[in-house]
């Protein structure tokens, strides 16, 4: 059942990622609107969508099972998204769209899930399986939305993303409905634990919450305008080209989880080491020199890629089956508040100041959240103490 949750997963992510690198180009072709402003501040509304998605999501499936609410919400969301496809309002575009967010957000809740049927031996090679699924998912996306917009129209891409949602609906269904599948099972019986709740580190989700609000503002902050940037800097006027660039990130943590699994990596190691070498790929992006800027993305997906994912082992090193939803729905709200304080300010400063300004403050953003990383996190978490519980 792991991997036909993990498929449903990049399913929900290709959908996600369709329109994520096009959004100023598809706001002047569909409704005229040019000033970079406006969509800073649609992506801050998406932001905060997610941000009060997850947590309604997470405490709803304290009473209702995940599978069943997805059942509901993508079917609602497929439904927005044809209207999204419809309308010519551009006030009504606003309103639909993040209503859908609202609803489409529910697929959060699939990362959990999933951490819950398992060991949590297993969790670091799923953890980094289930963070490349979301870097494959937005080459896919790119690649697909930018192909889109070249061949066809921007809007056509609402389609696609309402299909995707119908996909989402239809393999929850499934699952809920298979005798082959027992969706029931949250964990193993055997692998049932007790946790010392004295030895879980303290503030431990603040302490992650705090250092990946800024991770992941820095992180965001360079996207809504890099294909633009891109765009601007080379020869290249193709969406295409500018959507795989885009993506280029995913392509390296796709080699990274590769080359892991070929050497049995252990991958909870240090995060000061990825966040540092954070810092060298976002200056040479900020070099205007297409060549430079494509090898510097790489080494920036490296860097991003070990750093989520080591801080995502962290969160679970702490956390128990029954509280991964909750747990998780906090730290994600923390990193879409960094995201939305990132989508305010982009939008201001590139109107400002141009198109290099955000990864000038992407590079302040990864020395500030190693310096953080480094205060809060200098005396190592001692592991929790774990008992076997009979049954």
């Amino acid at each position: 059942m792991k991997n036909f949750l993990i498929i449903m997963t990049l399913v929900a992510v290709v959908s996600d990622y369709l329109l994520h690198p096009f959004y100023p180009q598809f706001f002047e072709a569909r409704f005229g609107v040019t000033d970079p402003e406006w969509v800073g501040y649609y992506f801050a509304a998406i932001c905060f969508m997610v941000m009060i998605a997850f947590p309604f999501w997470a405490y709803v499936s304290k009473k209702i099972a995940e599978l069943n609410i997805l059942v509901y919400t993508q079917c609602i969301a497929g439904i927005l998204a044809l209207y999204c496809y419809w309308t010519t309002s551009y006030i009504n575009f606003w309103i639909i769209s993040l209503v859908m967010v609202l609803f489409k957000g529910s697929y959060l809740l699939v990362y959990p899930y999933i951490l819950k049927i398992i060991t949590k031996k297993e969790h670091p090679d799923t953890i980094g399986l289930l963070s490349v699924v979301v870097h494959l998912g937005g080459i896919l996306g790119a690649v697909i939305g930018g192909l889109t917009v070249d061949l066809i129209d921007a809007s056509y891409i609402f389609l696609i993303m309402a299909l995707g949602d119908f996909i989402q609906m239809a393999m929850s269904g499934y699952l809920l409905k298979s005798k082959k599948y027992d969706t029931s099972i949250t964990k193993e019986i055997k692998d049932k634990v007790v946790v010392n709740n004295k030895m879980i580190p303290k503030g431990f989700i603040l302490k992650i919450g705090i250092t990946t609000l800024l991770l992941y503002a820095s992180a965001f902050i360079t996207r809504p305008f890099f294909s633009s940037y891109w765009e601007y800097i080379s020869v290249y006027e193709s969406k295409l080209v500018s959507g795989a660039v885009y993506a280029l990130p995913g392509f390296v943590a796709l080699l990274v989880l590769w080359w892991d699994f070929k050497r049995k990596e252990t991958k909870l190691k240090g995060i000061a080491i990825p966040l540092c070498i954070g810092v060298i790929g976002l200056l040479g992006q900020g070099i205007s020199i297409p060549v430079v800027v494509a090898i510097s993305r790489v080494i920036y997906g490296w860097a991003v890629f070990r750093a989520i994912v080591r801080f995502d082992i962290l969160l679970f090193e702490f956390s128990t089956p029954e509280t991964y939803a909750t747990d998780y729905s906090k730290v994600h709200f923390f990193q879409n508040f960094g995201v939305l304080i990132s989508s305010l300010l982009v939008g201001v400063l590139v109107d400002q100041y141009g198109l290099k300004i955000p990864f000038t403050f992407a590079c302040i953003g990864f020395a500030v959240t190693l310096g953080l990383y480094i205060i809060l996190f200098k005396i190592n978490f001692k592991k929790p103490v774990l008992k076997p519980h009979k049954i």
